[in-house]
C-alpha cells in the first residue's frame, strides 16, 4: 500500500489558518495571550465569535483546569484583537512547536503586536504578593529551543535577534499607565523554566544570582516565536509567591490563583491602556 506524504508543520499552519481566515470578517492586527491573572479580561471584548481550541485544525488542547481552551476575536478598547483564552505549556508534554504553533498561526493572520500575560513567582526582595511586573528581557531555561530543527521558512531568519525581545516602548508606556493608576508596578527579567514544579531554595536562590527578578513555566517559548516572526511583544506577570529567602512558603493552585485574582486589576488596567495606544 502506498504511503501518503506526512504533513509538514508549515502545511499544518497554513491549514489553521485557512480555517480561521474563513470565520474572521475584521483584521485583527493585536492578538492577546490571556494568561493565569488575566481571564476576566475576555469580559470586556466585544465578541465577534469564539472558537474552542479542538475545533482548529491541528491546535493543541489545553489540559490546565485554569485556562479555559478557547480563541476569541472581537474588539477592546476600540482595537479588533484576538485573545487565546489560556495557552500550552510544555510541562503538558507537548514539543515546542505545539506550544508555539498558535504563535505561527496569528502571523499568518496578520498580526504584529503580542500582549501576553502570565503568573510567576517573584525573586525581588521589593515583590509583594499581588504585583505586576513588567518583563523587559528573558532568561531562557528551557530544555528545547522553541526555534530548534529547520527554520520555518516565510517567518524570519535562522538566528534572529533578541536584544530588544520586549518593545521599549509598550515598557515605556506600561510604567506610565501604572504610575498614572496608583499600581504598584515593577519591571524585570523573567526566568522561563519547563515546570511542573515550583522551584527549591536553592534554585530561588540560583535564579535570583543569574539576574532573574520573576520565574515562571511560560511566556519565553511565545516571545521566540513571535519575534522570530517580527512581532512586537508585551508581557507583564502577577506575582503569586515568593521565592526570596526567609519569604518561602508552601502554596497550591488555588494559592497562584488567589494571588492573581488580586493582581488582575492592575494588570488590565495596564493591558487596556496599552491597547489604546497602539
Amino acid at each position: 500500500m502506498r504511503k501518503e506524504p506526512e504533513i509538514t508543520y508549515t502545511e499544518k499552519i497554513n491549514h489553521a489558518a485557512r480555517h480561521l481566515q474563513d470565520l474572521i470578517k475584521s483584521k485583527p492586527e493585536t492578538a492577546i495571550i490571556l494568561g493565569t491573572g488575566l481571564g476576566s479580561l475576555i469580559n470586556d471584548i466585544s465578541v465577534e465569535f469564539k472558537i474552542s481550541y479542538e475545533d482548529i485544525p491541528y491546535f493543541p488542547v489545553s489540559t490546565v483546569t485554569s485556562h479555559h481552551g478557547k480563541l476569541i476575536l472581537g474588539t477592546l478598547a476600540g482595537k479588533a484583537v484576538l485573545a487565546m483564552q489560556g495557552r500550552f505549556h510544555y510541562y503538558e508534554g507537548y514539543s515546542m512547536k505545539e506550544v508555539t504553533f498558535p504563535i505561527r498561526v496569528m502571523r499568518k493572520l496578520g498580526i504584529k503586536h503580542l500582549l501576553i500575560s502570565n503568573a510567576s513567582g517573584g525573586l525581588n526582595a521589593q515583590h509583594q504578593i499581588g504585583d505586576v511586573m513588567i518583563i523587559n528581557d528573558h532568561i531562557d531555561l528551557f530544555p528545547e529551543n522553541a526555534l530548534r530543527g529547520p527554520n520555518v521558512e516565510g517567518f524570519g531568519e535562522r538566528f534572529p535577534d533578541m536584544s530588544e525581545a520586549y518593545h521599549p516602548q509598550y515598557i515605556a508606556w506600561a510604567l506610565e499607565i501604572g504610575e498614572a493608576n496608583g499600581i504598584r508596578t515593577h519591571q524585570g527579567v523573567y526566568a522561563g523554566v519547563q515546570g511542573p514544579n515550583l522551584e527549591t531554595p536553592a534554585e530561588y536562590k540560583y535564579l535570583s544570582r543569574i539576574g532573574a527578578d520573576a520565574v515562571g513555566m511560560s511566556t519565553v517559548p511565545e516571545v521566540t516565536v513571535a519575534v522570530h516572526s517580527g512581532m512586537k511583544v508585551f508581557a507583564i506577570s502577577a506575582i503569586t509567591d515568593l521565592g526570596v529567602p526567609g519569604k518561602i512558603k508552601k502554596i497550591s493552585l488555588q494559592d497562584v490563583l488567589q494571588a492573581a485574582a488580586h493582581a488582575e486589576p492592575a494588570m488590565r488596567k495596564i493591558m487596556l491602556g496599552l491597547l489604546e495606544k497602539l
